[in-house]
Order: C-alpha cells, then structure tokens, then sequence
C-alpha cells in the first residue's frame, strides 16, 4: 500500500443522542470529540440522531413525521382533503 493515502481506521464510539445507546466500532470519521470507553480507554466519539436502537423498523415504533407541513401544503394547493377509491369515477361518468 502507498503511504499516506488511505484515511486513519481506528476505534471509534458511535452515540445515539435519542436513545444514548454507544456502541464501539471501527471507522475512519474525524471527530474532535472524545469519550472514556468501559474498558477504561479514551476513544473519539461520533454522534449520530438514529441508530438501531431508535430506528422505527428495529423499534417496532411508527412515528410519522410531518416535516415541513408537506400534507397541509398539499391539501391546500390541490383543495381535497381527502381522497378515496371510486370518487373521482363516480362523478366523471355523468350518469
């Protein structure tokens, strides 16, 4: 291997700041922040908002996020509220 190309792979702590579940791990993320490891050991230490341990589809837990107001902006550009199978063919057919 060439010297001085490859990226530092070294130990790091991963936190869950939703659930504060760590894990420890190997990566090569640049981190400024340090953590002291169960074995007693400093170790960098990356952040992270979603994990394993607070991901809806290990959880279990559907949560629906509506970012942004995106249903409402949606119901008020097309004017429905809601919008249901066979509503739209029953009033096309002009029986």
């Amino acid at each position: 291997m060439r010297e001085g190309i490859h990226p530092n792979y070294r130990e790091v702590v991963f936190q869950d700041t939703s659930s504060e579940f760590k894990f420890l791990t190997r990566s090569t993320i640049r981190t400024s922040e340090t953590i002291v490891w169960e074995d007693g050991k400093t170790y960098p230490l990356a952040r992270v908002e979603i994990s394993s341990a607070s991901h809806p589809f290990y959880t279990g837990k559907q949560i629906l996020l509506d970012s942004g107001g995106r249903v409402e902006r949606f119901r008020k550009r097309y004017g429905r509220s809601s919008f249901t199978r066979g509503e739209e063919s029953d009033s096309s057919q002009g029986s």
